[in-house]
């Protein structure tokens, strides 16, 4: 029978513990900080050393502070500030007679921020009042200045490395949210277009052609020549509109730069690469559709496979070619068909071009890529391609 979780450890919707289950954290990752409780068992060594007494406060002391921790990562937003408090609390409580106790005030110092929506200014300010409280009692008990001054300079530091790498990764988790919306909401006007698309394209056809199947009906008897002609061109109709309809459906495959380097640009910070582009030039609509996939290719490869730092996406649009280079200063070293080279070569070489790839090891990646514009348009692929669809990241 496997053991059920108790009912307090069960985390609230807005807790840490249930923030890194929706970052694919191990959700008690931030247990970690506890080694820092090896304090609680070193600091008689600095006093008076070990005794009963110690002991018996450490059992009972220790396993409270636990607790008390573990409901910071496990409650509310608006509890967790409670339980801080109660470490302090508890520390300052056993401060004349545990000395170990001080430890519990550090925690609770730099716990009291967790999962707060406040200021660091503010958090600041009741660190120090806090600290005031505690200097004050430890002076009035008899305290070392030497363990005064301290604690106090402690708990200001961890408190502002713990508090600012979780500030950071809380805006880390705000900015996914944000592509994560801002890629619905692309797909959600996308499919719109799309729908409005097809029924101005089809609803007049098919209302025509039903016309026609109607009249056709009605002159059967009576005038089969007209009747046989009223099919014929309802036959006619028809294979337009299915000629009409496959265009459209490859103009909404097609994608056009300026959405594959908003995409490439949302990819490559995700992986902490600065990308360095510029709006794309005019140019044909097949030679478009065509580098559009060969950059998603290439951007993929770099949040892959690259380790780069910063990359750089340049197009050049002339009367006689249009040129697209991808730099990257990552590990280079890249094999002429490896990475997916082999696809985009194919990609580039159906649309006329050229690929040239430059990769000496450790001195980062160049590719250029060259379309003729006298080159004739791929099969299948027309010069005037329907209004272009925003892919997301890693489409």
């Amino acid at each position: 029978m496997a053991l059920q979780r108790p009912e307090w450890l069960k985390p609230a919707p807005d807790s840490v513990v249930a923030d890194n289950i929706k970052l694919g954290k191990w959700p008690w990752i931030d247990a970690v900080h506890l080694l820092w409780t090896v304090w609680v068992f070193i600091t008689p060594m600095f006093g008076d050393g070990y005794s009963l007494q110690w002991l018996f406060i450490t059992l009972w002391s220790f396993p409270l502070f636990i607790v008390f921790y573990l409901l910071t990562l496990v409650t509310s937003r608006r509890s967790a500030p409670i339980f801080a408090l109660a470490m302090i609390v508890l520390s300052m409580a056993l401060l004349r007679s545990y000395p170990s106790g001080m430890n519990y005030f550090v925690f609770g110092c730099v716990m009291l921020r967790t999962n707060r929506c406040i200021s660091m200014r503010r958090y600041l300010l009741e660190v120090a009042l806090l600290n005031i409280g505690f200097v004050s009692l430890a002076t009035w008990i008899g305290y070392p200045w030497q363990v005064i001054a301290w604690i106090p300079a402690l708990t200001v530091i961890i408190g502002l490395i713990v508090n600012v790498e979780r500030s950071s990764s809380e805006k880390d988790a705000a900015l996914r949210l944000s592509h994560e919306e801002v890629r619905r909401l692309a797909a959600t006007a996308e499919r719109e277009r799309i729908g409005r698309d097809l029924h101005d394209l089809l609803g007049h056809t098919l209302s025509l052609i039903t016309l026609k199947m109607e009249l056709s009906r009605k002159l059967f008897e009576r005038d089969p020549t007209r009747a046989q002609r009223e099919l014929a061109e309802a036959e006619q109709i028809a294979r337009d509109a299915l000629a009409q309809v496959r265009s459209a459906v490859t103009g909404f495959r097609a994608a056009d730069l300026a959405a594959e380097l908003a995409s490439a640009h949302l990819l490559l910070e995700s992986s902490r690469v600065n990308l360095r582009y510029a709006p794309p030039p005019p140019m044909p609509a097949w030679i478009e559709a065509g580098l559009s996939m060969v950059l998603r290719e290439a951007a993929t490869n770099i949040a892959r496979h690259a380790q780069a730092n910063e990359a750089l996406i340049v197009i050049d649009s002339s009367a006689d070619a249009v040129v697209m280079e991808v730099v990257d200063d990552g590990r280079g070293g890249v094999a002429a068909n490896g990475n997916g080279l082999a696809g985009m070569r194919e990609r580039v070489l159906a649309l006329g071009g050229e690929l040239q790839i430059d990769s000496p090891k450790g001195q980062g990646t160049r590719l250029k890529i060259r379309v003729p514009v006298s080159a004739p348009a791929p099969a299948g692929v027309s010069e005037a391609a329907p209004p272009p669809v925003l892919h997301g990241v890693g489409a």
